[in-house]
């Protein structure tokens, strides 16, 4: 099946941008099944990352029943193009998947602190993006209702707030009682300290850090597809995590050094009822879940793109994809 490609940029005006000069941005990329046969691999690919053929600006293969609907959240700095691999074999298996570049969190644009903090911001865009009507506009099809999600490290976290999960503490706020190694991830290594700063002197960011505890829950997402998650997950507030009755599956590397299973999967696990927690082994590391590399990729990146002997990450995408097939198709 030939798989479409298309991208856009939608606002959310609930809420503003991290300067506070416009609405929010939703950057999005769709991938989808095509009528038209394949043509180029699509511009919003990295050069750091290989991306596959794709019919650009195609027309969605029609069929007599609507679409099921999966959204897609990076890592953390990351971008949507990380998850190139599932949206396109997602498209492959008659998905539309639609992944975003999360403001302020993404390698798309100047990171933001504040989008480094405020990781429930991300559960926000996922449910705006939704419900919003531009990549319906641009595909012009029928889609189901409801919608699958699928997250990455702080996507995984984005997902679990999505599923009902609620937060206690945000990872690096002084009174968290879970104290992490670190005081920010590598993009940001003092990321602790700006929030005393950003308290001070942004009302937005102001704002959000307020709203840090509400409740993301969206029923329009029947399951939860959650790669890699990170140790802000160690600050769901466990009750919420109980109350999940949504199909949620959770997938990590045996030898994950940033998101250790042991340490977070395990606990996410035992804390969500009716989970299944799957570990890849052979030495798989946290960034087997991003897209493979091109050769400046690897050059420039051998941290997040080299894999030890035992891993072959193509292969490995094919098996997480047809888990993430199995799942979505069996929550329907």
């Amino acid at each position: 099946m030939s798989v479409g490609f298309t991208e856009g940029l939608t606002f959310d005006p609930e809420r503003p941008d991290w300067d506070d000069g416009g609405p929010r941005p939703l950057r999005w990329f769709a991938w989808y099944p095509a009528v038209e046969t394949v043509s180029n691999p699509p511009s919003v690919s990295s050069s750091w990352l290989k991306a596959g053929p794709v019919a650009r600006d195609a027309e969605l293969r029609p069929q007599g029943r609507p679409y099921p609907v999966v959204l897609l959240s990076h890592g953390t700095g990351g971008v949507a193009a990380g998850l190139e691999w599932l949206g396109s074999r997602l498209a492959q298996n008659g998905f539309i998947a639609i992944g975003i570049n999360h403001h302020g969190n993404t390698g798309a644009e100047p990171y933001r602190a504040e989008g480094f903090i405020c990781l429930w911001e991300r559960a926000r865009d996922l449910s705006a993006l939704l419900g919003d009507e531009s990549w319906r506009e641009r595909l012009r099809g029928r889609y189901e209702s409801h919608a699958h999600v699928a997250g990455f490290s702080a996507g995984a976290y984005a997902a679990m707030l999505l599923m009902g999960a609620r937060v206690t503490y945000s990872q690096f706020e002084p009174d968290n009682p879970v104290r992490s190694p670190l005081r920010g991830p590598a993009e940001f290594p003092n990321l602790a300290d700006a929030i005393p700063r950003l308290l001070e002197s942004s009302p937005v960011f102001r704002a959000s850090w307020e709203r840090r505890r509400m409740d993301y829950s969206d029923a329009r997402f029947r399951s939860a597809f959650v790669l890699a998650p990170g140790r802000s997950v160690l600050g769901f507030d466990a009750g919420t995590l109980g109350c999940i009755d949504r199909p949620v599956r959770i997938l990590v590397g045996d030898a994950d050094a940033i998101a250790p299973a042991s340490l977070c999967s395990d606990w996410l696990h035992h804390h969500t009822p009716g989970s299944r927690l799957e570990i890849l082994g052979h030495g798989a590391g946290h960034y087997v879940f991003v897209s493979e590399p091109t050769a400046l990729g690897l050059q420039q990146a051998p941290a997040v793109f080299s894999d030890p002997p035992g891993v072959d990450r193509r292969t490995l995408h094919e098996r997480v994809a047809l888990s993430a097939k199995a799942l979505f198709t069996s929550v329907g």
